[in-house]
Parts: structure tokens; C-alpha cells; sequence
């Protein structure tokens, strides 16, 4: 039952998003479950967020190995001295006594250069393993966008299911309104004529009236969840959505046998810890890494201009003065206050945490596995024995009413056997909805659902 309280939970709150859809996408849609779940993976948000991630994660590599390829650059500078730098010259230079100062101004006014630079990266340690890494953070990107379709797989499906197993129940409850509708029309006739009590008529007309606002309950929790489907599959509210799926197409037999041994690789948490365990161990060799030396070319061209006048553009014969360069770069560091060897510290005990985190996961696997594997098989026994049940109050209804018919039966008798009959019906459905959730949540912990 706390799984039917959760999901009439969630029920409830979507009332106001079937409202503020209903101005919306006014399509008509015939869905299977394996449709729904197709649908959701183009539509719902969180899937498309996911996605878009991954190709954040792309891009994120090309980033990180633009750095090993050539860098080149171009540059203007324009200076208009408004006070030409004063420079002080010793006066013993021109005559004058030791220990005097003449200002002297050198330069122009104007001065620009032009130029461009380009760079190449010869050897870094640090970058090498910078490029095993995005193929470890692209892994990871790719595993959380596979646990989200996972979850939005789970969330339509158990949705889906949520409709299917409603819209029986409101077939049943149809039918019970129509059985308990004509009681109550022959026990009125029968009082009107003196052969029973208004006691008699009354208690069928309650439970007339209990059994018309079950019925109309559940059609309301039957909308509610067709909102609830729409809202997991990223569909507007608006949108007119049938299922083409029946309850007899659901099969309780999981995918992974209960008694076959699990397999870790193939839950996705599973692969994520492993996945950051990767990442720790390659910051690790990062950091180690980071001791060694660093090397790069570099050059760069430039051209300079001085002038009195600003006559750059003039076309003037005056000349622009080049410079060139060429360089090579060596880095070697030799001591960083032991911070290096302090960060490798940390890396390894970041490492134990991540292979701890390893092992729990493997022992939450199993407890997820085991929980679900003795969930599917008590919802399993409950349900045969709730069908059982409903063979039985079907069978003791029809008894009573054949006898009521006979006239060597009362409508009292065929009362309690109606409320034993929606009781049994009432319990299959509660049954059936925890078998359902039973069914995928093993499948999710066994890893089929992907």
C-alpha cells in the first residue's frame, strides 16, 4: 500500500500542471509502453539536459587538446605620448659639475607596433594525462546521461502501468455499479410491494451510493495519472494520449532470472564510481607528473613605427623597423615549498576513498538486488492469491444471487457478497499495482532496464 500512497501523492500535484497545459498541443497520440518511453527520451527535459551535457563533454576535449596544438596571434599597439618620458643625463657629459642632472626628451610622440606571435608546445606531462582524462570525463558524461533515460525510462513505465491497472479497475467498477444498480431497482420494487423492510432498501441504496463514488473517484485518479503519464514522458497536458497496451501484455517473469548470479557491470552507478576512481587515479598522475619538465618554441614578428606627426595611414616613405624572434622555453621545477608532494598525498587518499566508494557500491548493488528479488516474489504469491480470491467472491456472488432469484435468498445475502466481491477486487488491484512496480524496480536494480 505505501507504494499506491506515494503514487496518489504524485497524482494529486499534477492537478495544476493538467490545468496550466490545457492551452497547448491538442495532438492525438496511440501509444505502447515501448512508444511512451521512445517519446520521453526525445522530449522530457532532464533527458534533452543530459544530452546536451555529452556535447558539453565534447567540446570540453577539443578544448583541452586545442592546448598541444599551435597557438598564433596577432597585435596593434598604438601609443600617443601627450608628455614625451624625461630622461636625466649626468651634466659632467656637456661641461657641467659632477653630481648635476640635465632632463633630456627622448623619442616621439607617436609610436605603433605590429606584429605576430605564435607558440607550440613541445612537452608537458601534465597535458598528456590532461588528454587521457576528457576521455574519463566524456565516460562519465555519457553514464549520468544514461542514468537519467534510465530513471526516465523507470518513471513512464510504472506510470504507464499506474493507467493500465486504473482503467481495469474502472471496468470492474462499472460493471459492480450495474450489478448493485439492478439489486437496488428489484429491492425497491420488492419494498414497494411490501415483500421487504425499508431496512432492506436502504442498506442496498448505501452501498449503491459508496460503490457510484468509488467509481468516480477512481475515474478522477484514472485522469490524474494519464496527467502524471504525460508529465514523465515530457508530453503537453493537452496533448490527447490513448494506450494501446493491455494488462494481459505485462510479464511477471524478469528479465534476469532470480536465481542467476548479478552481474555489477551492468548497473550504471555502478560504472559512475568506477568512472571517478579512474578520474582520481589519473589527478594522481597529474600531479606526479607536474615534477617533470615543460617544454615550447615560441617566436614572434613585429613591425615599429616612430613618428612626430600621426601619419601612419599616410603612405609615407618613412620606414616601420622589424623585430623578430625566435625562442625555445624549458621549465624544470626544482622546489615548490613541498605544495607538490602535499597534493600527491591528497590524490592517494582521494584514491582510497574512491575504491571504498567502489566496494559500498557492490554492497548496495546487493541489497538493492536482494530487496527486489523478495519484493517481486511476495507480490507475486500476493497476487495469485488475490486472483484466488477474486474466483472465490465472483463465485459466492453469483451463488447468492441465483438464490435471491429462486426466492430462497435475501438481497442482505446477495449486500454482503457484492462488498466481499469489490473487497477481493479492491485488494487484486492493490496487488496487481505492487506486482507492476515490483516488476520494474527488479529490472532496475538488475540492470536491464537501460
Amino acid at each position: 500500500m505505501h507504494h499506491v500512497r506515494k503514487w496518489l501523492a504524485a497524482v494529486i500535484l499534477l492537478a495544476g500542471v493538467k490545468q496550466a497545459g490545457a492551452a497547448g498541443d491538442t495532438t492525438a497520440y496511440a501509444f505502447s509502453l515501448k512508444q511512451s518511453v521512445d517519446y520521453a527520451m526525445q522530449q522530457q527535459t532532464s533527458v534533452k539536459n543530459a544530452m546536451l551535457d555529452e556535447q558539453i563533454a565534447k567540446y570540453k576535449i577539443w578544448e583541452i587538446a586545442g592546448i598541444g596544438l599551435p597557438h598564433l596571434s596577432a597585435s596593434f599597439d598604438l601609443k600617443d605620448f601627450v608628455e614625451i618620458p624625461t630622461s636625466l643625463i649626468p651634466g659632467e657629459f656637456f661641461g657641467g659639475p659632477p653630481g648635476s642632472f640635465i632632463p633630456v626628451k627622448f623619442g616621439t610622440q607617436y609610436n605603433a607596433t605590429a606584429g605576430i606571435s605564435a607558440s607550440q608546445l613541445l612537452f608537458d606531462g601534465t597535458y598528456i594525462v590532461g588528454l587521457q582524462a576528457t576521455k574519463v570525463y566524456l565516460d562519465l558524461a555519457q553514464k549520468q546521461s544514461q542514468r537519467t533515460k534510465i530513471e526516465a525510462n523507470v518513471a513512464v513505465t510504472k506510470a504507464y502501468y499506474t493507467v493500465l491497472v486504473n482503467d481495469e479497475r474502472m471496468t470492474l467498477l462499472d460493471a459492480n455499479v450495474e450489478k448493485i444498480k439492478k439489486l437496488r431497482d428489484d429491492t425497491k420494487a420488492l419494498y414497494t410491494n411490501g415483500f421487504v423492510e425499508k431496512l432492506d432498501y436502504d442498506r442496498v441504496e448505501v452501498a449503491y451510493n459508496n460503490l457510484v463514488t468509488e467509481r468516480d473517484k477512481v475515474k478522477r485518479l484514472l485522469d490524474l495519472g494519464l496527467s502524471l503519464l504525460k508529465y514523465q514522458m515530457g508530453m503537453e497536458q493537452s496533448a490527447n494520449l490513448t494506450l494501446t497496451d493491455k494488462l494481459d501484455d505485462i510479464s511477471f517473469q524478469p528479465a534476469v532470472p532470480m536465481a542467476e548470479k548479478f552481474n555489477y557491470a551492468n548497473r550504471v552507478e555502478f560504472g559512475l564510481v568506477e568512472s571517478q576512481l579512474k578520474g582520481y587515479n589519473l589527478q594522481l598522475r597529474k600531479d606526479r607528473f607536474s615534477r617533470m619538465p615543460s617544454m615550447a618554441l615560441y617566436g614572434s614578428v613585429q613591425a615599429q613605427a616612430q613618428r612626430t606627426k600621426f601619419d601612419f595611414l599616410d603612405g609615407t616613405s618613412q620606414p616601420w623597423y622589424p623585430i623578430g624572434i625566435i625562442g625555445f622555453q624549458f621549465n624544470l621545477p626544482i622546489f615548490s615549498g613541498m605544495t607538490t608532494n602535499y597534493r600527491i598525498q591528497q590524490d592517494k587518499i582521494l584514491v582510497q576513498k574512491a575504491q571504498n566508494d567502489l566496494l559500498m557500491m557492490q554492497r548496495v548493488i546487493d541489497l538493492d538486488v536482494s530487496n527486489a528479488r523478495i519484493q517481486l516474489q511476495n507480490a507475486s504469491v500476493s497476487l495469485d492469491t488475490q486472483k484466488k480470491n477474486i474466483a472465490l467472491a465472483e463465485e459466492v456472488y453469483a451463488t447468492s444471487k441465483k438464490k435471491l432469484d429462486a426466492g430462497v435468498g435475501s438481497n442482505m445475502e446477495v449486500l454482503n457478497a457484492q462488498t466481499a466481491l469489490k473487497e477481493a477486487q479492491t485488494n487484486y488491484f492493490n496487488a496487481l499495482f505492487e506486482a507492476v512496480v515490483a516488476k520494474v524496480d527488479y529490472d532496475k536494480a538488475t540492470g536491464t532496464i537501460k
